[in-house]
C-alpha cells in the first residue's frame, strides 16, 4: 500500500532536508586557529593580540598592510576575528582594505555581523567597508547572515547603509527567507523581520524551490511573523 504525503508534509520535509543540508556562514568562516597564531609573525601577529604600536611601528617601516596568510586572512581580517577594535581602527587607517575577502570569500562586515560585535561593525564601515557586498561560498551578504542569526541590531546597521534587502544567495533565500528557515521563530528573529519588511524588503520573492518567506513561516507556524508579512502581501496585491 502506499501512503500519501499531505503537501505541507512535504513542504515542510523539503525546508528541512535544505536546511540540514545547508552549510551556512558560521561553519563556514574560518577564524585563526591556535597553530595560525602561534606561527604568526609581523603584521599578522601584532593584529592577532592587538597590539596598536607594533602595527604602527611595521607599517612605517615598510610592512604591507594587505598581506595575507595562507587562508587570505588580511591582518585586518584577523583583528576582526579577534575583536581587537583598537587594532582594526589603526589597521584601517594606515591602509587596510576594508573590502579584502579571504579564501571562504568573507569580508570584515560578515565577520563583524556574524559575531554581533556592534562597536567592530561600525569601525568597519566607518573605515570604508561596504555593507553591499556579496559574501561566502554562497553568494550571501552580511545582511542575509545577521538575519539568519537574528542578530537585530546588526540588521538595523547594514539596513542603514544601504545593504541589498532582496538580494538571494545560491539557494534563492533572501534575508527574508533566512531569518524565518533558519530562524527560530523567537523575539529576535521576529524584529529582524519586522525591520526587514519596514525597511521595504520584497515578502513575495520565491526560493529556487518556489517557496515566499511567509510560506515557510506558515508551514513553521511562526504566528508573529505571519502577521507581519500578510499585511505587506495584502497592499501589494
Amino acid at each position: 500500500m502506499i501512503r500519501r504525503i499531505a503537501a505541507p508534509a512535504i513542504l515542510w520535509m523539503a525546508m528541512i532536508a535544505v536546511t540540514l543540508g545547508f552549510a551556512d556562514t558560521l561553519s563556514a568562516q574560518t577564524p585563526p586557529n591556535e597553530r595560525d597564531l602561534r606561527i604568526y609573525a609581523g603584521l599578522h601577529a601584532a593584529a592577532a593580540y592587538g597590539n596598536v604600536a607594533e602595527i604602527e611601528r611595521l607599517i612605517g617601516d615598510g610592512e604591507r598592510p594587505n598581506i595575507q596568510d595562507s587562508n587570505s586572512r588580511t591582518p585586518l581580517h584577523v583583528a576582526v576575528y579577534q575583536k581587537h577594535h583598537a587594532a582594526a581602527r589603526a589597521l584601517l587607517r594606515l591602509g587596510a582594505n576594508p573590502n579584502a575577502l579571504d579564501a571562504q570569500r568573507y569580508d570584515v562586515v560578515t565577520i563583524a555581523a556574524v559575531h554581533n560585535d556592534i562597536e567592530m561593525l561600525n569601525i568597519v564601515l566607518e573605515g570604508g567597508a561596504s555593507a553591499r557586498n556579496v559574501t561566502s561560498p554562497y553568494d550571501g551578504t552580511a545582511l542575509i547572515t545577521a538575519a539568519h542569526l537574528g542578530h537585530v541590531d546588526v540588521v538595523r546597521i547594514l539596513i542603514a547603509h544601504k545593504a541589498p534587502l532582496d538580494h538571494a544567495n545560491m539557494r534563492g533565500w533572501t534575508a527574508l527567507h533566512e531569518a524565518v528557515v533558519l530562524g527560530n521563530g523567537g523575539p529576535n528573529h521576529v524584529a529582524t523581520v519586522d525591520a526587514l519588511v519596514k525597511a521595504g524588503a520584497d515578502p513575495d520573492i520565491k526560493d529556487r524551490r518556489g517557496f515566499t518567506a511567509i510560506m515557510y513561516a506558515r508551514q513553521r507556524r511562526y504566528d508573529e511573523i505571519i502577521k507581519i508579512l500578510e499585511p505587506v502581501r495584502g497592499r501589494r496585491s
